[in-house]
Parts: C-alpha cells; structure tokens; sequence
C-alpha cells in the first residue's frame, strides 16, 4: 500500500500502482473530468503514471493556471501532429508555452500561409475527436538518436545529442504520432477540448541563432474554456485597436524607419508628450529628495569589466575602437557612471542617504526580430536614479521608493499593481553571505509595506535582488515596469566608500530605482492603456481651434493665443475644409478638446466645445472655456498642491 498525503493533509491509501487518475477518480467523478496532471513531491506527473510509494501529492485541474499549461503544451503536439499529417515532410523542432499561448517551429521547404490556418484547424479538431491515447515512454539515448535520424527528424536527434549523458529521454506517442518531450500530458487527445485559435505566423532561426537554418513559427492561443478563448480573443482584438504603433501613426505621434533600427523618430507632438514625461518625473524626484545628474554615453571598456556588465551584457553592448587602440562602449546602463560621481569627492555618513536621478539614454543590441515598436528597442531612455545609503537605511527608503512609484502609477490610471519579489540568479557576482544580506534586506522592506507580493525566484539582476512592479492595463494585460533593487556589490567593485560615525571607511549599499522603467516603452504601454485617448493633461496636443467659415480665421487664431495664456497647447485649423471632414481628422488624432467657431463666435466671443468622442457640444465664453480647461488640463501634482492649499 502507498500513503497519498493530500495539500489539506489528509490521507489516502491505495495499493501500489495507484495513478493521478485512480486517485481523482476516488475523491469524485466531477474532479475526475476536470483533473489534467498530478504533482507527486514537487514534479508534476501524467494522470496515467503509477505511483509506487508514499507521496504528497496535488491533483491539477484544466481551470489553474498550471492546467492551463498543460493544455497549451498538448494543443502545441496536436498542432505539430496535424501540420505533418496535412504537409507530409515537414520537420518539427520545438513547441513550448508562451505567455497566453505557445508556438511550434517547422522546417519546410515551401512557406506556410494564414490561409492553412483554417485547414489546420479542423484537422487539430479531427485529431481531439478520434480520442488519441497519449503514452510516456522512457527510451535509450543513442536508440532515440538513431531512431529520430531515421524517420528524417535530424533537429530531434540533435536536441537529444545535446542533453546531458544522465538525462532521462522520454517520449511521448500520440496515437501513431511521436514527439520528445519530458511532458507531462493529457490522457488522451479527447481530454483536450477545442478551446484553441492559431493567430499567426513568423520566421525563426534554429536555436535562435542567424547562422543556423531558418524555420516557420506558428503561434496559437489555448484554453481550459470556449468562454476563456473567446475573452482572450476578444482581448486580442481590441489589443489591435490600441496598438501604439497604430495610433502613434494616426496621432502623429512618431515613426520607425530601418536606418535606425530599434530607434524612435519622434515627431513635435510625440516629443511634447515624451517631454511631458519627464517633466511630471522631475517634478516628482525633486519633491522626494533627488538630485538630477547626467553621465557619459561613451565610457571605456575597462569601467564595465570592473562593473562586471561586461561579463553580463558584452555581447548586447555597442563597442567602438579608437585610433588610440582604446575601446569604448556606449552605456547599457546608467549605474557604473553614477558611482563616479558618489566617488568624486570625501562622503560622510552624515550626507546619506545621496540620491542621484538621471535620464539616461541606454543602448542595448536587441537581435532584430525581437524589435517590437516602443516596447522592444535598442535606444531608450531610462529614468534611473541610485540611492547610496547605509545599511540601516535600506529598509525606509525601499519603502518610501515604493509607495512613490504607486503613487505615480495611480496618476497615470493604472490602479491594478503587483509586485514580485525577485531573489539570486544563477548567474550573479558577489558572495552568497553577500546575497543573504541583501534579499534579507529587501524582504523586510516589501513585508515592511504591507502590500501584497509574489516570489519570482532566480529572476534578480546579476548584482542584486528586486521588486519589480507589474501594471495590469485597461484591458487586463500585464506589463512589468518599475524596480528596486538592493546592491552590496557594485560599490565596492568600483572603489565607493564613505567615512562613517566611527571614522572608517565603509562601502555603501546602493539602491538602484526605476520608475517608468523605459519611457519609451512605459509610453508605449500609457498609449496602448488610454487607446490613445489620454487625459487632459497628459495630451501632447490639448485643443484644436477648428472654423466653420474663413470669415472666423482671425478670431480662431485669438482663441488660441488665448488658450496659451492659460497654458494650454493648442492649434488652429483654418483649412478650406468641411467641419465633418475636420472633426472626424482630429477625432483620429485623439485630440481631447475640438473648439469650433464661425462668424456666430466671432461675433459673440464664444467658442462650441465638443470633447472627443462626443456627439454633443457645449457653447460658452471664450474666457470662461480656457478657465476651465486650464483646470482640467492642471497635471495630477499640481491639482493635489492646489487641494491642500484649499484645505
């Protein structure tokens, strides 16, 4: 007999060989349908493996989101299995899980199209209908090697070249059809459901890498309902809407072009709008006790070897070699500069904590397919700051950096934030006690601010632990911006110390801090979250001043000067065009405030305001129009010091 330990603690014995299934089977029939795996101490398993000792186990239903893996893994076999019953000849490489979704890389000598999709499909549904069992099966190596070689799967045979000697190769068989994979999966392909969409198609590179021989990826989404599908696709449908590089085309806001890949030519209005950014953030950064600095864009080599980016990034780092034979990178990263500049000159621990802000343009080599408009680039701008403070003062100003960022984030209209609370990775410099520090550190600030958190573990930067801040949008995407980051390493590698109480050198802790993270990405995700369609305040361009009749061009042109008297940013628009055709232009170009006026106006000094997205409009004064504007246009900071002198 083998004793099953449940997550609530209870026990159940059954004889040995029991399976994920037998035991859902036990607990009731309604579980029994819903289960798709089972974690036996820690490792998930399949439903069908027997279990033959004592375990803590977990029955896995399709509605976790552990479930909902599983079901995207096994939609991903039944992909690949219908596109090489459909397209005889076709390799299959790898299929993993993505985020929402998964993909299947396949090598074919003619390209596949969207129109297959539709064709595959229905084959994916005819293969979960015929109920296909699926089998683990634990094979030798070189057999394995040999066999896949065989029936011409040379990128499966060099997946299994490549693992390690000890690995366990399994496979699993899917009806007639096979596929290396360490699972776990469904029973059977009937267990699946037709809960799945193919999206789209892209090119790939073996391995990631341009040497290598290039493949077709097929993307698809899954889920454990037609209703999750359905919202998902709904979701992906109004994404499209809201694309930025959609409305930054349509609101004038910038463009991409392939001289500079991965850079951003930004246009008058998309420069205010970045500029506003900025703006808000100095403001932001003064009032919490920031100082704003400005370091080198091209430092030499060897300051990034004593940082260990070097190690880290070299291969993603812009390199340039002089006539004098020096190397010089343009910076990733703002940290190492803002070290020289705590360095230049004696600090005492009276003058701790410092705190230094710089926006900072980075330049990182992204490989070209993974550019993505403003949210993957290769230049950037980060709105950095470090904070250099004692030991004992890590734990007040990761709480007061946090609550800043939240309150930031609330004056954008992102209300829904997470944080994750990242540990060591893998790869890292420093000690361990070094390491135990540090996270011991930053847990006690996050647990110090009474939010709610998650762990990420192994996903710290390779010189300290972090929180990092997830913003749910508007329409339930999740997008991680800000971090903090506790740093006992980079100090000390690049000589910083401070004379403390005792008169001794002391090396001090350094808290690395971004808010918006990347502007142009935070940017991209603030577009993509207001559809555009940003509040007054925020808008590049606030007020267009739009005539009926030329006989209203000069008074159009006072409304404006008007309205800049109040610090509005408006334009006139005295096109010999109809009103319709000018309203619906700058209803495109998401233009908040569209103050129309014709010979009636001019003559009475008023203006007919219609806001965007508004049939209706509203006649007032001219006078009375840019006062309320102006207060509606007044930035959150602003609107809060103006309360509390009211108070």
């Amino acid at each position: 007999m083998v004793k099953l330990t449940l997550p609530d603690e209870s026990i159940r014995e059954f004889p040995e060989g029991i399976t994920g299934l037998g035991l859902a089977e036990d607990i009731s029939k309604s579980l029994a349908k819903k289960v798709v795996a089972i974690e036996v101490n820690g490792d998930q398993w399949d439903l069908t493996r027997e279990i033959g000792q004592d375990a803590r186990v977990r029955l896995i239903t399709r509605d976790e989101p552990e479930g909902v893996e599983i079901i995207r893994h096994d939609t991903a076999h039944v992909l690949a299995e219908a596109v090489q019953e459909l397209f005889p000849g076709t390799q299959v490489t790898i299929g993993p899980n993505i985020e929402n979704g998964f993909f299947y890389d396949f090598a074919r000598d003619e390209p596949f199209s969207t129109d297959d999709f539709e064709k595959i499909e229905k084959r994916m549904a005819e293969i979960v209908d015929r109920d296909e069992p699926i089998t683990r099966e634990v094979w030798d190596r070189n057999e394995a090697i040999e066999h896949f070689k065989s029936i011409g799967e040379t990128y499966k045979a060099e997946i299994i070249e490549d693992l390690p000697e000890n690995e366990t190769i399994t496979v699993y068989r899917q009806g007639n059809w096979k596929d290396l994979c360490r699972g776990p999966h469904l029973p059977s392909t009937g267990r699946l459901g037709k809960a799945f969409k193919l999206t789209k198609l892209a090119g790939a590179y073996w391995r990631g890498d341009s040497n290598n021989a290039q493949l077709q990826r097929i993307y698809g989404t899954a889920w454990a309902s037609e209703k999750d599908l359905k919202k998902h696709l709904q979701m992906l449908e109004e994404a499209e809407k809201r694309d930025h590089r959609k409305l930054g085309r349509e609101m004038n806001l910038f463009h991409f072009q392939e001289e500079g890949p991965g850079s951003i030519f930004w246009h008058p209005h998309g420069w205010t709008l970045f500029q506003s950014l900025i703006s808000y953030m100095r403001d932001q950064q003064a009032k919490a006790g920031y100082e704003e600095i400005n370091t080198p864009d091209v430092m030499d080599k060897s300051l990034w070897e004593k940082s260990g980016h070097w190690e880290k990034f070299g291969e993603n780092m812009y390199t340039s070699v002089t006539p004098d034979e020096r190397t010089f990178c343009l910076k990733p990263m703002n940290c190492p500069g803002h070290v020289q500049v705590f360095k230049h000159g004696l600090k005492s621990y009276r003058e701790l904590p410092l705190k230094f802000a710089e926006f900072g343009k980075v330049h990182r080599y992204e490989p070209s397919g993974a550019l993505h408009g403003m949210m993957r680039v290769r230049h950037f701008t980060q709105d950095d700051a470090h904070i250099f403070c004692t030991e004992d003062q890590i734990t007040e100003e990761c709480v007061t950096v946090t609550n800043l960022i939240l309150s930031i984030y609330r004056d954008f209209g992102f209300e829904d934030v997470r944080l994750k609370f990242s540990d060591r990775p893998e790869k890292r410099v420093g000690s361990d006690a070094i390491w135990d520090r540090a996270e011991a550190a930053l847990k006690t600030a996050i647990e110090a601010t009474g939010l709610e958190y998650e762990l990420n573990p192994g996903e710290g930067a390779f010189y300290g632990p972090k929180i990092e801040f997830v913003l749910r949008d508007a329409i339930g995407r999740d997008w991680q911006c800000g971090t903090v980051q506790v740093d006992f390493n980079l100090p000390g590698r690049l000589g910083a110390f401070y004379i403390g109480e005792d008169g001794e050198k002391h090396e001090p802790v350094m808290i690395h801090r971004a808010l918006f993270g990347s502007l142009e990405r935070f940017l991209g995700i603030l577009i993509e979250h207001h559809a555009g369609r940003f509040p007054l305040w925020l808008a590049p361009l606030q007020c267009v001043v739009a005539t009926i009749t030329s006989d209203a061009d000069d008074y159009a042109h006072q409304v404006v000067e008007e309205l800049k008297r109040f610090g509005l940013k408006a334009e006139a628009d005295i096109r010999n065009e109809k009103i319709n055709y000018k309203v619906r232009e700058h209803s495109l170009a998401k233009v908040p405030a569209l103050l129309v006026v014709g010979k009636r106006e001019a003559e009475e000094r008023t203006v007919a305001i219609r806001r965007l997205g508004s049939k209706d409009q509203i006649v007032l004064p001219l006078a009375e129009a840019a006062q309320s504007l102006a207060e509606e246009a007044l930035p959150p900071q602003a609107r809060r010091v103006q309360a509390a002198a009211a108070e």
